[in-house]
């Protein structure tokens, strides 16, 4: 297996790093920043990148009327986002600089109604993280855990990532 401690950082985690020379107070709106120009849709939704690091990344969004239902609840599409986006990041900070990652899958069950405000994490274990490194091509079933305000997990999700080589097709 890679030992992972001595991989170099990829192209995203090198932009992230490089947020450690703003200053602390700044560093969210920064970060936030870096992350709409690599996925411009997290924006329209006000998404909050909590924590990032290549092994785990949380995502929150808060509930308000743009990502609302019917009902007042964070919309399921918003869900879907949040959820795809934190497996997306993670995914995105562990693929080679020269793979491109691309959701193959998504599964999601919704068991209960959510309340207010919601977070998403979304992990690799050490294995995958390996994979990712070895290969300029596969897949992977990223876990993620959506949790609502009070603690509860409203929905079940499942997102499965695949990364392909990012240079012309070869015949």
């Amino acid at each position: 297996m890679t030992d992972l401690a001595r991989v170099p950082p990829n192209r995203l985690e090198r932009q992230l790093d490089r947020l450690s020379e703003v200053p602390a107070f700044a560093r969210p709106w920064f970060r936030g920043v870096v992350l709409r120009r690599a996925v411009p849709f997290t924006g329209t939704a006000g998404l909050d990148f909590i924590e990032m690091t290549p092994q785990r990344v949380e995502i929150g969004i808060r509930n308000v009327k743009k990502v609302q239902n019917h009902i007042g609840g964070v919309h399921a599409s918003a869900m879907n986002l949040l959820a795809e986006t934190a497996t997306g990041m993670v995914v995105g900070m562990n693929v080679r600089d020269d793979c491109l990652p691309l959701a193959k899958e998504l599964r999601m069950a919704f068991k209960k109604r959510a309340t207010g405000a919601m977070r998403a994490v979304a992990t690799l274990t050490p294995e995958q993280r390996a994979l990712m490194q070895a290969s300029d091509k596969g897949e992977v079933s990223v876990a993620v855990t959506v949790l609502d305000e009070a603690g509860i997990e409203p929905v079940e999700c499942e997102f499965v990532w695949a990364w392909i080589p990012s240079g012309p097709r070869k015949s």
